[in-house]
């Protein structure tokens, strides 16, 4: 036998189809898995991993990264945690088409980023000039996992109509003009895009100084704009990924009927977001009833995308995405100068509508607005920190929504906060994820860089089978694996001889309870930034990308990120 370039020794290899494990050595070659089996001979590096779990690289399928991987392609914060492949341009957004100043307009509010980070990132590196060069460009970088890609919808509705025409609610694309985007999506589909990714949320606001109040433009599509993308995705079994609008649920149902396929073919379909909702404890049995009708019934392929743990968001002052889900919380949003936002907060009449809002009891949302149940983390009045607002309130003898806005108005962002707003319920997100209608995802990786974190979702998931035994430990690697990587069509999340290497080793003995733990690391390319993070480093012996080794507990290779190229533009195969 020859002498492989890595061998990783003695630990239980998963395969990611879903069969029980075997105990076998793992032999790698040229970037490829050359052989499983006992007794491989030490190779060019031999690592050893008795008592660790061997397995397909994870994927992360909604992440944000479009930016952050043109300046620092490493995207250690998902390699870190065992992920080997990553898709970006969800939520209608890419920086396939868009020129700067777009792309910076287009991500910053609605994904909670530096306006000016994506702007520079975009404008130092774009080379680029559609879809075939951009998977060339990606593809070229020194890449620390996998790059998979979505064609954003708001992209290609900016290039062809312009951005006044794109957010205008009565504006509609000409013939020739929708003719050019299904000719783009087309072109795109063919340089081995996954799919078209839209939005329909009324919570996602452009950034920027030209139309900072406007929704993003795929927003202001048609259905009939829709059904045309639609078509060409369903004659080439490509997937539509979205959010809806939460405001207008009953529109779901358009979603479920184009995935339909009772008479034609289906098409694959993923929304966000299948979460057991504090505000509104019917939606996670609905979702999922109302999806195994469609795909049973209708024959369609629709999955909604699921966060695998609690859905625990932070806020510097008021900044935080579901305050676009109400009036008063959009007022003060779109006031971004600190200054003038405080005295809009201070101010009596706009406490009185935040106060209504607050209360509201009916209607859609996705945050229960219960300021008892919103714990203060970091604020300059030590004897705030640790309490609710509720409780502050009851101290102080004011309303609890005064006393969130009397801390944002002293101490701006400077006051910290943290909620759960989903999937606090064990025995309902064990339900979910043992459900064929989730999708294991919507980690946002790569966005809301002060609200959540989420890069290590595949990793508690495994922690809470590994502990709760609700899964067979072998299915719950099959859902951040193989299972993702079929569904998708991509050349990954299976270990077999053959296949690309990509893999990681995980250390059950890490599953020490810290992959919740709060951590905050410096954002890459913005000097003074810091980012909330995961660093349960323990629970991932080893990542290995396209034959590399390029992470072990805690430290990566060298060269990795600037010199190591160690991932590829993964395109969809067929």
């Amino acid at each position: 036998m020859a002498r492989c370039d890595l061998v990783i020794r003695g630990g239980t290899v998963f395969d990611g189809t879903g069969k029980p494990p075997v105990r076998a050595d793992v032999g790698v070659t040229d970037g490829k898995v050359t052989v499983i089996g006992g007794e491989i001979p030490d190779g060019e590096r031999t690592v050893d991993v008795i008592g660790s779990w061997v397995i397909p690289g994870m994927l992360d399928v909604h992440t944000h990264y479009d930016a952050e991987v043109l300046g620092n392609p490493g995207l250690g914060e998902s390699v870190r945690h065992g992920v080997t492949s990553v898709v970006l341009g969800n939520c209608s957004l890419s920086t396939v088409y868009s020129e700067a100043e777009d792309c910076a307009d287009l991500f910053a509010r609605v994904e909670a980023l530096p306006w000016d980070a994506v702007h520079s990132a975009v404008e130092e590196h774009k080379d680029w000039d559609g879809p075939h060069s951009y998977a060339k460009t990606i593809a070229d970088r020194p890449l620390g996992a996998n790059i998979a890609a979505f064609l954003g919808h708001s992209d290609m509705r900016v290039t062809v109509m312009g951005l006044p025409r794109a957010v205008d609610a009565a504006a509609r694309p000409t013939e020739a003009e929708l003719t050019r985007m299904c000719a783009m999506l087309d072109d795109a589909l063919d340089a081995g895009f996954l799919g078209l990714s839209t939005i329909r949320s009324s919570f996602s606001k452009l950034e920027g100084v030209r139309f900072p109040t406007r929704q993003l433009p795929s927003t202001y599509a048609t259905w009939r704009e829709y059904r045309a993308l639609n078509t060409i995705l369903r004659r080439r079994g490509r997937v539509h990924q979205s959010t809806p609008n939460l405001t207008a649920r009953a529109e779901i149902a358009r979603y479920f009927a184009e995935s339909a396929g009772r008479f034609r073919k289906p098409l694959k379909t993923t929304l966000i977001a299948g979460m057991d909702v504090k505000a509104d404890r019917t939606v996670a049995r609905a979702a999922t009833t109302a999806a195994w009708i469609v795909n049973t019934v209708g024959g369609a392929r629709f999955r909604w995308q699921h966060l695998p743990v609690p859905f625990e968001v932070y806020a510097d002052g008021v900044d935080l995405v579901v305050f676009e889900e109400f009036g008063s919380g959009v007022a003060a949003l779109n006031i971004r100068d600190v200054m003038k936002r405080g005295e809009l907060l201070a101010d009596e009449s706009y406490r009185r509508d935040f106060r209504k809002d607050l209360a509201k009891k009916y209607g859609p949302r996705v945050w229960n607005r219960d300021l008892y149940d919103a714990v203060i983390v970091s604020c300059p009045e030590p004897e705030a920190v640790g309490k609710s607002f509720g409780a502050v309130a009851d101290e102080r003898g004011i309303h609890p929504a005064d006393a969130l806005l009397d801390l944002a108005v002293t101490h701006g962002p400077k006051l910290r906060w943290r909620t759960v707003i989903a999937n606090d319920r064990e025995e309902v997100l064990d339900r979910l994820q043992r459900s064929p209608m989730m999708q294991v995802g919507f980690a946002d990786s790569g966005a809301h860089l002060r609200n959540m974190a989420f890069y290590n979702f595949g990793l508690r998931l495994l922690e809470r089978v590994h502990q709760r035994g609700f899964l067979p430990l072998e299915t719950a690697i099959h859902r951040v694996t193989g299972e993702l990587a079929d569904w998708y069509g991509l050349d990954a999340g299976h270990l077999r001889v053959g296949a690309r290497a990509d893999i990681a080793v995980i250390d059950p003995a890490g599953f020490d309870g810290s992959s919740s733990a709060y951590a905050e690391a410096p954002f890459p390319g913005v000097a003074g930034l810091q980012r909330m993070v995961n660093r349960n480093d323990r629970a991932v012996a080893a990542t290995v990308v396209g034959g590399h080794l390029v992470y072990e507990y805690g430290e990566f290779a060298p060269g990795f990120g600037t010199t190591l190229h160690a991932g590829t533009f993964l395109t969809a195969q067929h």
